[in-house]
């Protein structure tokens, strides 16, 4: 009993039927995986835009916001490879015989059996076979000799192997789902923000404890182009791989255009402003007005104006208010900036605090021995890179190329077989049975085979012409 259940068991597994069914569920939930917001990938705030609280934890408890590391994906795609494999086993002996040993002399009943098959008349059997080879070869194929008894026939063939291409593209499948089914058990994406001169080697995969990596990435800078109405073009991030502290890798990287090292990606994910300064550009004029100075400064930074004064950028505000006495930000949006400059006298030890714009009851920018002015600000930017680990990758991309191989043997190699065999046909007269056949293209198959019948029959004509001409020359000479 349990041999006759594990004899279904593998039946089914090896069913055409079932192979297709598998490969269609395959593919309708690939396209949901495409088609809902996948985990982490997606950023959590847009999943809880896109769905209702609801609908979002059904889709979870399903696994459908984490389609390709789904345990039932994985299980779907176990379920094709085995399906492929006990196809490929039950049927790969027929087939591997049919390519090893061809079938080059047909009998009686095969020749019968030809959808496409003539009878050409001819007077000489051997005159008549070296006419049809002739007719082969200016057709395009090589002829083989086929040795019987007392007589030969010959036999033409053309991309025999394309018989095993239906092998290729399930190795192909196999390797592909070998990858994918990695990728889901071993894989894993994390998220990473990084502001300019950041560095870290902690990362932060969603609903997962922080990976370590054994090397640091140092965002040394980032920015976006746009277009003409603003809107974003292109996120851009100058980033650096440092082992051991030396720099071993540089990249700018975009969001189809990874940095790839140790077998992690860091695509470009988001960008976008800290609200916090990256550097200011100050005019700073001496109120004598015999002195002024271009400089850049950064938060916290101190700038020397001469040998007694200095000047610090203590705060600064993108899109500032005042309540209560105080300054406070907004937004992070640069809309209504604020910059704190705190001037200090080396010899005194004063302090005066210079605000821009001008902000009443807070500054003491008259007191100040130099006026500023702002020329440009930059803010400060974050890069939000995505980190992935996929190790089956490899495996994914090997099957990719053997698909497209294997398809292409499938679709544009024919398998062509011609054979050329002589005869008695009903009335015991010689000729020469032709058949042929191939496994796909059937209609362009049978107009060439028709070329080929017309060019062996002009052979033979040709042939037999020749050898009336010289038996008439004979017979002369020996009257």
């Amino acid at each position: 009993m349990v041999t006759s259940l594990s004899r279904k068991i593998w039946q089914t597994l090896a069913s055409i039927k079932t192979g297709v069914i598998l490969l269609i569920l395959v593919v309708i939930f690939s396209a949901v995986g495409t088609l809902i917001l996948q985990r982490p990938t997606t950023d959590p705030d847009e999943l809880q835009r896109a769905y209702s609280p609801q609908m979002l934890r059904v889709l979870d408890a399903l696994g459908l916001t984490n389609v390709f590391h789904a345990w039932w994906f994985v299980l779907l795609l176990t379920l094709v490879s085995l399906s492929i494999i006990a196809a490929s086993v039950q049927r790969f002996p027929n087939a591997w015989r049919f390519y090893s040993r061809p079938y080059k002399s047909p009998d009686e009943n095969f020749r019968k059996a030809q959808a496409l098959q003539a009878v050409i008349p001819v007077r000489n059997e051997e005159a008549g076979l070296s006419a049809a080879e002739r007719g082969l070869r200016k057709s395009g194929f090589n002829a083989e000799h086929i040795v019987h008894e007392n007589s030969f026939s010959l036999f033409s063939e053309r991309n025999r192997f394309s018989e095993m291409a239906v092998y290729i593209v399930h190795a192909s499948l196999l390797l592909i789902f070998l990858g994918t089914s990695i990728d889901a058990l071993y894989g894993w994406r994390a998220s990473l923000m990084l502001t300019r001169g950041e560095q870290s080697n902690h990362v932060q995969p969603e609903n997962a404890t922080t990976r370590t990596l054994p090397f640091f990435v140092r965002c040394d800078s980032a920015g976006r182009e746009n277009y003409a109405d603003g809107s974003p073009k292109k996120w851009w991030s100058n980033l650096s791989v440092i082992e051991n502290g030396n720099v071993v890798l540089r990249k700018q990287i975009a969001v189809n255009d990874p940095l790839v090292y140790r077998g992690l990606r860091f695509y470009q994910a988001s960008f976008g402003d800290t609200g916090k300064i990256d550097r200011l550009e100050l005019v700073a004029t001496a109120r004598d007005g015999h002195d002024q100075k271009d400089f850049t400064i950064g938060l916290d930074e101190t700038f020397p104006l001469d040998a007694d004064t200095t000047v610090r950028l203590a705060e600064f505000f993108p899109d500032y208010a005042v309540g209560d006495g105080r300054v406070y930000a907004r937004s992070n949006s640069l809309e209504n900036p604020a910059a704190h400059l705190v001037v200090e006298s080396k010899k005194s030890g004063k302090q005066i605090n210079v605000w821009r714009p001008q902000i009443p009851g807070l500054d003491e920018n008259e007191a100040s021995p130099y006026i500023f002015e702002a020329k440009d600000v930059q803010m400060a930017y974050f890069t939000g890179l995505e980190v992935s680990h996929e190790p089956g990758q490899w495996f994914v991309w090997a099957g990719v190329i053997l698909l497209g191989l294997g398809l292409a043997v499938v679709f544009y190699l024919v398998h062509v077989r011609i054979w050329i065999v002589p005869v008695r046909d009903a009335r015991c007269q010689l000729a020469l049975w032709v058949g042929g056949t191939a496994n796909k293209n059937r209609e362009a198959f049978e107009h060439r085979f028709s070329k080929l019948v017309e060019e062996i029959e002009r052979e033979i004509k040709n042939s037999e012409q020749a050898a009336g001409v010289e038996t008439s020359v004979a017979t002369v000479a020996v009257r």
